[in-house]
């Protein structure tokens, strides 16, 4: 029996059936156990001095539009309680809004907003009195084409299964079914090559980061992926300043222009940088310092409020991060006329100096070298700013104590240094400032190139507050004894 005719065309179509169906199992198998795909982005923080609120407008992650966009405003200590009307529009055209009361209370304010369709889309904000304007992309679900070769390869290997078993099963030359075996084993091993490939391969450019965030490129990266990013740079920005009517003592509205160094036209491809389009420090003649958020009203044109105490020359630096172009620090003058001035408080100097929650700040200076600055914040309560668990604003060398704004805008070193929030286990991203379980310790590590006098501010949050502790630190020669 086993050599009849009937028994030779049972054992090939026999073994093909089996060779049929381990290819099927590894096939399952190899698709489980990839693990790669296109991230839908994450949640967007963006900090904003809106008026006189100081606000983090918090763009949770949207997977796939048309759907729901989750928006929380958060509010810090101080801030005043009113109506804030939120709006999401794209291509000018407003799709849905909403509106936040705001109670006078420090913490998160949720509202809820929909979008139609990736893309770029703005995000408004309106409190009766001021506006902003927050650009923000809405991504769209992009296959690489690693994934589709994936997906692809198992398709095909079921396509040839199939035909396979027809063959076998109807064809009187059971032999012809290894031409379908073939090819089903040869689209296995593409797909098995995406899916190893896919943790290896590079990301395309993204969209808003590094490409314009046109709908070309959110729809289809991969047809620009050849470019690189020397291909698409940006030249320096060009800052101008005005606050014509800024008076000591009083409210000052400050604009800020910025302008292609190579076109002079309005500059609007600035990026989310450390939570803020664009980080705005300001210094008065006296060493205040303010670490502010300007508003966008339109491309190029941003806004701030802020109360300057005094008269005199205040130094103004912006932070910003241009598509293509990397961060830039740009930096100015903004005089400012004599009103009401209010005195300045002496600012410590030398280590140990200063006291914060009463624990001195532990400074150990080395020219040349990294120096640790660590700051003691009494307990274990502080929250993230600007996705940091804290800020150092250092300028430097400075000559003297009457004039520190003037000095400030013409100092060789202007460094903004982070101390980052040490990893948790389990939690993905960047926690928001709704987080308070940071701390005490902050440290910052930075290297002092030249000896002199500098001025340093260390900043944390608790309670929803910023927390500035400005310090003045001797930096001696290179050799000098310590």
């Amino acid at each position: 029996m086993g050599n009849s005719p009937r028994g030779r065309r049972t054992a090939p179509l026999v073994i093909v059936r089996v060779l049929v169906l381990c290819a099927l199992a590894s096939s399952l198998l190899g698709g489980t156990a990839q693990a790669d795909g296109v991230s839908s982005g994450a949640d967007v923080q963006v900090a904003q001095t809106l008026g006189t609120r100081d606000l983090t407008i918090v763009l949770r992650r949207m997977d796939i539009a048309p759907g729901p966009l989750h928006v929380d405003v958060v509010t810090h200590a101080g801030s005043a309680p009113g109506t804030l009307k939120l709006r999401a529009s794209t291509a000018g055209t407003t799709f849905s809004e909403t509106t936040v009361r705001l109670d006078g209370k420090p913490g998160a304010h949720p509202a809820l907003l929909r979008v139609d369709q990736p893309g770029p889309w703005e995000l408004g904000l309106d409190d009766g009195t001021d506006t902003a304007s927050i650009p923000f992309l809405v991504p769209a679900r992009v296959i690489p084409p690693w994934e589709k070769a994936t997906f692809g390869g198992f398709v095909g290997a079921g396509v040839f299964l199939v035909i396979g078993l027809v063959v076998a099963m109807r064809v009187r030359r059971p032999q012809l079914a290894l031409i379908p075996a073939g090819g089903m084993v040869a689209a296995l091993a593409v797909a098995v090559t995406g899916a190893m490939l896919s943790a290896s391969t590079p990301a395309p450019p993204a969209p808003g980061a590094a490409l314009d965030p046109t709908i070309d490129n959110i729809q289809d990266p991969y047809a620009n992926a050849q470019m690189s990013t020397v291909d698409f740079s940006r030249p320096p920005v060009n800052l101008a300043v005005h606050s014509p009517n800024a008076r000591s003592g009083g409210l000052a509205e400050v604009r800020l222009a910025f302008a292609d160094g190579s076109t002079g036209r309005p500059v609007d491809d600035l990026l989310v940088h450390d939570n803020a389009l664009v980080h705005l420090v300001v210094i008065s003649p006296t060493g205040r310092l303010w670490h502010l958020h300007p508003v966008r009203v339109g491309p190029g044109d941003y806004r701030v409020k802020f109360t300057p105490p005094e008269a005199g020359t205040y130094a103004v630096a912006a932070e910003v991060a241009r598509r293509g172009g990397g961060v830039q620090l740009v930096r100015t003058t903004l005089p400012v006329a004599a009103g009401t001035d209010s005195p300045a408080e002496p600012v410590p100097a030398g280590a140990g100096a200063r006291v914060v929650d009463g624990n001195p700040v532990d400074v150990e200076v080395k020219p040349g070298k990294p120096t640790t600055i660590t700051a003691r914040f009494g307990k274990a309560d502080l929250q993230p700013w600007l996705g940091m668990l804290g800020h150092l604003i250092v300028v430097g060398p400075i000559t003297g104590d009457t004039r520190v704004g003037a000095d400030a805008a013409a100092a060789p070193t202007w460094a903004h240094v982070h101390s980052m929030i040490p990893q948790s286990p389990g939690m993905p991203g960047k926690p928001d400032e709704t987080v308070a379980a940071y701390g005490p310790d902050i440290p910052f590590t930075y290297t002092f190139a030249a000896p002199g006098k500098y001025r340093i501010w260390l900043q944390a949050e608790r309670d929803y507050t910023v927390l500035t502790v400005p310090m003045q630190l001797e930096v001696p020669p290179e050799g000098a004894p310590q």
